[in-house]
This record gives C-alpha cells, sequence and structure tokens, in this order.
C-alpha cells in the first residue's frame, strides 16, 4: 500500500517538473520574440527612442556628408561675324527680324548704305546666349553666298569674380573712411576724408559698370551681319574715276591750293609791307655808300 503511494507521489512530481519546464521554454521563447520585434522596430525607426539616443537608422544618417563647392557660374562672351551676299535684300531683312525676335534677341544697330553696285545693310545682333549657335545657324541659312564667318568665344568668368572682390575690398575701405569722418574734429579733416571717399566711390562705380558690362555681354551674344544685294554688277568698275576725273579734280584741287595761297598772302600784308619798306630803305643806304666812295 506504501508503495503505492510513493510511486503515485513520483508520478505527480514528475507531471509538476514537465509543466514548469514547458513554462520556462514558454517564457524564453516569448522573451526572445519580443527582443526580436523590439530589434526591428529599433532598426525601422529614424527617429529617437524614448531615452533619447537615436536608433541604428539615426546613427547611420547622422553621419555627416562633405558639402559639394559650388562652381563658380560660367560667363562666356559669344561673338560672330557674318558676311554674305544675299538674293532678295528686302525679303532677307524681313526673314531676319522674325528669326531674331523668335529667338528672344533683339537689334542693337543697323546702318544700311546703298550705291549703284550694291545695297548693303550692317546689323548687330543680340541674342541669348543659350541660342547663340541657333541663331548663327538660321541667320546664314538663308545666304546666297558666305564671304567671311567668324565665331569667338571668351571666358570672363575669372575677370567678374575678380571684379566682384575689388569691388567689395572698396566697399569696406569706404566704410572705415566713413568711420572716420564721423571723428573729424575740423573742417581740413572733413575735406581730406571726403576726398578719400570720393577716389573710393569712383573706383566702386567703375567695377560695378564693369561687372553690368560682361554679366551683360555673357548673357547676350552679338552677332555683326553684314549682307548685300548686287544691283548693278557693271557699275562695280565705275568705283573708280576715269581719267579725265581724276585730272578734273587735280585741275580742281590745284586752283583750291593757289586760293588758299594769296588768301595766306593777304592775311599777313602788314609783314609784306614791312619787308618792302626794308628793302628799299636798305638799297637806298646801299646807293648813297657806292656814291660816298666814288668821290
Amino acid at each position: 500500500m506504501k508503495s503505492m503511494y510513493s510511486i503515485a507521489g513520483l508520478f505527480l512530481l514528475g507531471i509538476a517538473l514537465s509543466c514548469n519546464t514547458r513554462n520556462e521554454a514558454s517564457n524564453d521563447e516569448a522573451t526572445k520574440n519580443i527582443a526580436a520585434v523590439n530589434l526591428v522596430q529599433e532598426e525601422q525607426s529614424p527617429l529617437a527612442d524614448s531615452a533619447g539616443q537615436p536608433g541604428a537608422a539615426g546613427k547611420k544618417n547622422s553621419t555627416p556628408q562633405p558639402a559639394a563647392v559650388p562652381d563658380w557660374d560660367k560667363k562666356i562672351i559669344k561673338t560672330a561675324s557674318l558676311d554674305a551676299e544675299v538674293k532678295d535684300f528686302q525679303s532677307f531683312y524681313t526673314s531676319m527680324r522674325e528669326k531674331v525676335k523668335a529667338l528672344g534677341g533683339y537689334i542693337a544697330q543697323e546702318e544700311q548704305r546703298q550705291s549703284a553696285y550694291k545695297i548693303e545693310n550692317a546689323v548687330m545682333i543680340k541674342v541669348p546666349v543659350d541660342q547663340f549657335d541657333n541663331a548663327v545657324a538660321q541667320l546664314t541659312a538663308g545666304m546666297q553666298t558666305i564671304n567671311e564667318k567668324k565665331i569667338a568665344s571668351q571666358d570672363v568668368t575669372t575677370e567678374v569674380v575678380d571684379t566682384r572682390s575689388r569691388m567689395e575690398a572698396k566697399k569696406q575701405v569706404r566704410q572705415r573712411y566713413m568711420d572716420l569722418l564721423s571723428q573729424a574734429k575740423n573742417m581740413q579733416e572733413i575735406l581730406d576724408v571726403q576726398s578719400e571717399i570720393n577716389a573710393v566711390q569712383v573706383e566702386i562705380e567703375s567695377a560695378a559698370g564693369r561687372m553690368e558690362y560682361l554679366n551683360h555681354s555673357a548673357v547676350f551674344s552679338t552677332i555683326h551681319l553684314t549682307y548685300y544685294q548686287v544691283l548693278n554688277f557693271s557699275a562695280r568698275d565705275e568705283a573708280k574715276p576715269s581719267f579725265a576725273t581724276r585730272l578734273g579734280s587735280a585741275f580742281g584741287t590745284g586752283w583750291s591750293w593757289l586760293v588758299d595761297l594769296f588768301v595766306g598772302l593777304a592775311s599777313v600784308w602788314p609783314l609784306l609791307l614791312l619787308s618792302l619798306v626794308v628793302i628799299v630803305l636798305y638799297r637806298k643806304t646801299k646807293q648813297r655808300s657806292k656814291g660816298r666812295t666814288s668821290a
């Protein structure tokens, strides 16, 4: 009977130990799962946790990246020179103006000449720098014969930066003189400091004007366009005057010189009269000397 109680007690003790072991395993597994979930959330969150410490992703993003050094704004002055013959002067003129307007440019200067031989127009065109190549291509497309085509580019970035630096330095110098002007004790000191301020102001304005010119030239490119239409090809030889014309011109020039000579002599008549009196007196004196010698 006692042995039966002993076996029953051992059986119950084994069941209890088994349940305890299973509970500990379940607790360990739950603990591991909670830790894994926290780790995933910490890796996915870019913000700091409740303790103020950044997560893994926050530590990675917080690494400072080196700042990129900005490049200077390129200042390129582009110019072109075109000389060409066109078939129809008026048609090309109308087309040229329409193309320039469509490209966002404008005509800055225009000079037209006409002779018996040809009609010619010299135009200075300003177009945006990004439309420069397109403008040259469109303008040359309507030309019959291109006699000259020159394209040049000039990088003035260094000059712009240097001019800006010198202008800023001059402004600082002017401010120092302004401080000295407020501390001047008499009129002479005020005049001296004001003279220096005026000289610095002139240099500042000169630098500002130079920068404005360079910036405008870099924004708008220049195209010097000369085009013409031949009106009468045989009239080309008439540009040189004939022999009779040249001979008549020579006679006219000679007569003009002679008239100028007489006018010049007339303007110095007192000197001529005085010279004449001196000559007469000299001759009389010489004749008297000869008469005394012969006696």
